[in-house]
């Protein structure tokens, strides 16, 4: 009998090996994964391995798209909404609906609602083709529909699964089960926002950064537990979650909390995701065994489910180019979106203009005018924000070539996996669905996520955009920062940490370059000059916080600075620290 403890241990190096070694031969970790693990399970000695699924569906699937959430490009996220949304929900129910009927008409006796629920096992995209896509220095845009895909069509296919699994046991009924649908969403959104925002209120209480990442862990249980007893989606909780705690973190938290969550995570989102392949790959010879001893051989089973990649392959290209379509149409109605902001800019600051040298004939009151600016500043921020989105939409244009990229890139992995396990023990020809499942998530990987660097190459889209923003993006919003700093030193405004008052021979002197000389005297001016400098890093976090809101910088340029920020900070209060140490 193996330890326990000696397989998690050898499990986590695999790991860890093959995220590293993978990416050397251009393969990616997930397939070098699976392949060992189908090695292993081959080997005589090894027995047969199996992993409870709920252990999949409650242990690892929502930490995973936690995670993916809270790293969520809000701006961007937030401009492609519809068509991420339209990938998500409508291309998963026509992709699970067609091949439902595939199987119900193919495989004999297999109602209708369980081929719809093999349907919605092999419909969602994993999130590996993202990972790939960031190597390839594609456009941002296609990396953050990818990405916003993989995502949220989780949630959606296993809310679809679990609702026609429901309709085996007790009938199929058109309205019931769409009730139930938008019941579990429903739920899901509330009570997932719900959690984000208590999570974010909580945890900005809590200093210590270790015990504030250990509360962050919780997040996603939390999220998910009540909400499937209510009978919503556990997963569409977690992400909204996730949403709602990504989108908070750069106000509420510490630039210590907000490096520690982002390491811890990346460790357990790495080790989650690779040990999932792993153990899918050793339960392989079992899943073989099952439909050889069944089916006579393994060509029933393959041959479906090369039919079945085929027919989700095709249904994502129709789909997607009648999404490129409905893009084309939309930017060639740009100029006239451009023409009516334009318009409404200039009718509002005729009205700010006739406002300031008559404000009585608008009928406000003494006590109004600040009212009044709030409003006009918030009508001037949505007025920049449209302008920057149709900025984005001009200058990062989808065409053909774009969408050959989104349709090759759709690999199914984690989630397909994970959910044919789920299928109920009694469920009809079971070992042939689930050893379905397998194959097409396997021959995705490996024909998808092999060919992948060759279809963006032979499309043109090679190094046409990259991971962060560029340097041109950076530098601007870097000027913009070093503004917010030197107009808050000159404002006077700026206190210690302790809160008192900077002396006022140093803040003019502020600009000079800092030179530290050995003598005590100077070592107390280079302190002062710190603390000045740690308190002009807050007047650039809110002005770093008021540019995010009008959508003229990407969120990468944003986190970028951020984590500048954050950094500078932790390591001015180190040196003031061990300086007053000494």
């Amino acid at each position: 009998m193996i330890d326990p403890l000696l397989v998690v241990v050898a499990g986590v190096v695999v790991v860890a090996l093959a995220t590293v070694i993978g990416p050397r031969f251009n393969i990616a970790g997930p397939l070098v994964l699976l392949a060992i693990g189908a090695g292993v399970s081959l080997l005589p000695f090894v027995p047969a391995f199996a992993v409870n699924p709920e252990v999949i569906l409650i242990g690892v699937l929502p930490p995973l798209l936690y995670s993916a959430a809270v790293q969520l490009p809000a701006i961007e996220f937030r401009r492609d909404f519809a068509p991420i949304a339209g990938l998500s929900v409508l291309l998963v129910v026509f992709s699970s609906l067609v091949l439902g009927l595939f199987f119900w008409a193919v495989i004999p006796g297999l109602g209708l609602a369980l081929a719809i629920a093999l349907g919605a096992i092999l419909s969602p995209t994993d999130a590996v083709a993202t990972s790939i896509a960031k190597r390839l220095g594609i456009s941002p845009r296609v990396v953050t529909m990818l990405e916003g895909e993989s995502l949220l069509n989780d949630a959606t296919a296993l809310v679809l699964l679990r609702t026609a699994v429901a309709a085996v046991a007790s009938g199929f009924a058109f309205g019931d089960a769409l009730a139930s649908f938008a019941w579990a969403v429903a739920i899901a959104l509330a009570l997932g926002a719900v959690v984000g925002w208590v999570n974010l209120r909580v945890r900005e209480r809590v200093t210590n950064s270790a015990a504030n990442t250990a509360l962050s862990f919780t997040v996603p249980f939390i999220a998910y537990l009540p909400t499937e007893h209510l009978g919503g989606s556990g997963l569409v909780a977690a992400v909204v979650a996730g949403i709602v705690t990504g989108q908070g973190a750069a106000r509420r938290f510490t630039p210590e909390q907000r490096i520690s969550d982002r390491l811890n995570w990346r460790t357990i989102e790495l080790i989650l995701e690779g040990g999932v392949f792993l153990v899918f790959g050793l339960e392989l010879k079992d899943i073989v065994t099952a439909n050889l001893r069944e089916h006579e051989g393994l060509w029933h089973g393959t041959w479906l489910a090369l039919s079945a990649l085929g027919i989700t392959l095709a249904a994502r290209a129709l789909y997607v180019s009648w999404l490129i379509w409905i893009q084309g149409r939309r930017s060639r109605r740009a100029d006239r979106h451009q023409e009516r902001v334009d318009d409404a800019q200039r009718r509002l600051d005729r009205f700010e203009e006739a406002y300031r040298t008559a404000p009585e004939q608008f009928g406000i009151r003494a006590e109004d005018p600040a009212r009044a600016a709030r409003r006009i500043g918030w009508m001037r921020t949505r007025i920049s924000r449209t302008l920057a989105d149709l900025d984005y939409y001009r200058d990062t244009p989808l065409g053909a070539r774009h969408g050959s990229v989104i349709v090759w890139a759709g690999m199914r992995g984690v989630v397909t996996l994970a959910a044919a396990q789920t299928l109920p023990e009694d469920t009809s020809q079971r070992p042939l669905l689930i050893f379905v499942a397998f194959l097409v998530a396997l021959f995705s990987l490996v024909l998808q996520g092999l060919t992948l660097p060759a279809v963006v190459r032979r499309v043109g889209l090679a190094g046409d955009g990259g991971e962060g923003p560029s340097r041109e993006e950076q530098r601007a919003l870097d000027a913009e920062l070093r503004d917010a700093a030197i107009a808050a030193v000159q404002s006077g405004s700026l206190v210690r940490r302790d809160g008192a008052a900077f002396p006022a021979d140093m803040i003019e002197r502020a600009g000079a370059r800092l030179v530290q000389p050995p003598d005590e005297e100077a070592s107390m001016r280079v302190r002062d000059f710190l603390e000045l400098r740690l308190a002009s890093i807050e007047a650039m976090r809110r002005r770093l916080h008021d540019v995010g809101r009008d959508g003229r910088y990407s969120t990468a340029a944003l986190r970028h600075a951020l984590a500048e920020l954050d950094a500078d900070q932790l390591s001015l209060e180190l040196r003031i620290d061990d300086g007053e140490d000494d």
